[in-house]
């Protein structure tokens, strides 16, 4: 049996060192150490013998065992490395082909539109100031002058949550907020999201987006509002823009007055857009009530200021020649490209 042992070990450790894959290894490993293989089944006649010759055949049987064991797992790792190498070979990365384009995106126009505006107001001392958008009666209208009559207290105008709580209509509540809890003076512009209830259509919709001013000081006149807001039509549209100043009505300024500019689409010789006046609206304005300056806590005979808002979505689409609103919340991509 101890000859018997022998020749399986010469004869295994030759076809383990000539296997050319791990397939074949593992047959080769099956043929000789399975359930039935072949030294198995030496083992299993051991029984058969003496009681002496048992012990000696036996720890024979387990050397050949774990010799042929060792000798498997050694030509396993090879085998495996050869075919890791030859699997790599075949898939080798071509490095000159074209990448996959990777689509970048970019800026929203209103959000381009907004940033160029605080950075303008910024430049020019503004604080950036920002508030919640559902207010209570008291601050979206009644501290801006706007009594229980006044239409814009319309069930059909305003997003009303109860009697007494609504989305805001403008971000005028923000200023209230400031000039109630901020020391004097104040300078300030407050951009964000509004809501009325209008219809979609080309030139409006239910949600929009607003950016107001603020300033209260001592001494402030409204040739410090011409001034600021010419300069601010010049950062904007450009050195070449004209401004104009018509009187108007708002509750919470006196006097008011809304904001011209050169048309933008005809450079002031008169077109379809401005109906051939060469000038196109861009923002009310005033000087704050003393009422609105009353009611916030502050002294008007001692403090004046003046206000100013506009809307965003209008400017972005004079400055980028858009013609239609919608398009700015359609998700085109094929529009929002353009930008």
């Amino acid at each position: 049996m101890k000859e018997q042992l022998e020749n399986i070990k010469r004869s295994a450790i030759s076809e383990i060192e000539t296997s050319g894959t791990v397939k074949v290894l593992d047959d080769i490993r099956v043929r000789y150490l399975g359930k039935k293989g072949e030294l198995t089944s030496v083992l299993k006649s051991m029984k058969n013998l003496s009681k002496e010759e048992r012990p000696i055949i036996g720890q024979v049987a387990n050397e050949v065992r774990e010799m042929l064991e060792v000798s498997i797992k050694d030509r396993k790792l090879s085998l495996e490395k050869v075919e890791q190498n030859q699997r790599i070979s075949a898939e080798t990365i071509d490095i000159t082909l074209p990448a996959k384009k990777v689509v970048v995106g970019k800026k929203h126009p209103l959000d381009k539109t907004l940033e160029e505006l605080c950075d303008i107001f910024i430049g020019m001392g503004y604080e950036i100031v920002s508030g919640r958008e559902v207010e209570n009666g008291y601050y979206n209208f009644d501290a801006l002058n706007l009594g229980k009559e006044h239409p814009a207290r319309d069930e059909q105008d305003t997003f009303y949550i109860n009697a007494d709580t609504m989305l805001r209509t403008a971000t005028s509540p923000v200023q209230v907020h400031t000039m109630e809890n901020q020391s004097l003076p104040i300078r300030m512009v407050a951009p964000g999201k509004v809501y009325r209830s209008d219809e979609v259509d080309a030139t409006h919709s239910p949600i929009f987006h607003q950016i107001e001013g603020l300033v209260i000081d001592k001494n402030i006149t409204f040739g410090d509002l011409k001034g600021v807001l010419a300069e601010f039509a010049k950062k904007f549209f450009g050195d070449k823009v004209e401004v104009k100043f018509r009187p108007h009505y708002f509750p919470f300024t006196e006097p008011s007055a809304e904001v011209d500019v050169t048309c933008v689409m005809c450079g002031g010789v008169g077109c379809s857009v401005c109906k051939g006046e060469g000038f196109i609206e861009i923002l009310g304005c005033g000087m704050v009530h003393p009422k609105v300056l009353e009611m916030s806590g502050i002294d008007s005979k001692k403090y004046q200021g003046f206000a100013f808002g506009m809307g965003i979505e209008r400017l972005t689409m004079l400055k980028y020649n858009i013609n239609d609103l919608r398009l700015f919340y359609d998700n085109d991509v094929r529009f929002l490209e353009q930008f």
